[in-house]
């Protein structure tokens, strides 16, 4: 297993490499002149010039580039153009709220997705399976921010059962918390509940036709046993696969359903982040989830070997 990890951190380098130049130059692409945006559009040539000057945007693009670069090699993720804060207490104060939601997010796609696609699978071609596809080809159509507002109007404003936006204090009233998580939670989670059932109930109608499925039913194990001990472990390895990119996704996502739902997290960072240019905030938030992708990737890697032991057996044979 250790040989495997460096092996794939050491793959991860030039994807980071890649990420940063991609990052860095996708901001300067997006037209606006932070130093306009920070003056007013009435500022004077001079005024303009200081605050260029006095954030290093008066340097050529690879200067800036490698100046970026190695500061944040060494730790130095700058400080905002607009608040003066380090960009690190920005981030340290929203991800742990991202976190919150991606968590909650990606656990109602496994305690949904799971049992929906195993049952779509065993009741396949009858009213429970076309009634569970019917929920998912929905799920998948609808974009978030809709279905966001649309929960908002329902829940919120209609039946005034939850609040239509915010946050708690997880810590302090868990169970006022839960009532500011449960709408964007769903909302970010239903997309990746559909494509996971989906996957799920694909990998299930290919596993339950094997011969090891027929050998436990011949041998009297029961009906709910072959399906939940037997085919659904050994259909879960390309599902870990999907998890793994959806919780990527649902990280990349909270972007819009925190703004629908005005949610303090590294989303709604990054949103009023571009809209005020601030480079210094935007290029350390995506890094940041350039890395939590890397790593969840590499733990989707890890997990297929305790699914599957033969994945294990297959590296040392390589070896």
């Amino acid at each position: 297993m250790g040989p495997f990890l460096i092996r794939r951190l050491v793959e991860a380098i030039p994807v980071v490499f890649l990420a940063t130049v991609v990052i860095f130059l996708g901001l300067r692409l997006i037209p606006g002149d932070p130093a306009i945006v920070l003056a007013g559009q009435n500022a004077t040539p001079e005024a303009l010039d200081a605050i260029r000057q006095a954030n290093g945007l008066d340097q050529p693009l690879p200067v800036q580039y490698l100046i970026w670069l190695n500061n944040t090699v060494h730790g130095d993720l700058g400080v905002s153009f607009f608040t003066r804060a380090p960009v690190a207490t920005l981030i340290a104060q929203r991800a742990p709220a991202t976190l919150e939601l991606g968590l909650a997010a990606m656990l109602l796609s496994v305690v949904l997705a799971i049992p929906t696609g195993v049952l779509a699978a065993v009741w396949q071609h009858r009213p429970l399976d076309w009634l569970i596809s019917g929920f998912n080809g929905l799920a998948v159509a609808v974009p978030s921010f809709w279905l966001g507002i649309l929960a908002i109007l329902l829940f919120s404003l209609g039946l005034g059962w939850l609040p239509p936006g915010g946050r708690g204090d997880l810590v302090r009233a868990p169970l006022q918390e839960l009532k500011f998580l449960l709408l964007p939670a769903v909302t970010l989670a239903l997309p990746g509940v559909a494509a996971v059932s989906r996957l799920v109930k694909a990998a299930m109608l290919e596993v339950l036709g094997d011969d090891y499925v027929r050998t436990a039913r011949a041998k009297g194990v029961t009906e709910p046993g072959v399906v939940w001990r037997h085919a659904l472990r050994n259909s879960l390895v390309p599902v870990i696969t999907l998890l793994g990119l959806q919780f990527g996704r649902l990280l990349g996502g909270a972007v819009i359903t925190e703004s629908v739902f005005s949610w303090p997290g590294l989303g709604r960072l990054i949103r009023d982040s571009i809209g005020n240019r601030d480079y210094a905030v935007v290029q350390a938030s995506l890094l940041l989830l350039v890395l939590a992708f890397i790593l969840i990737n590499l733990l989707t890697d890890v997990s297929y070997g305790v699914l599957d032991p033969r994945i294990r057996m297959s590296g040392r044979r390589s070896r």
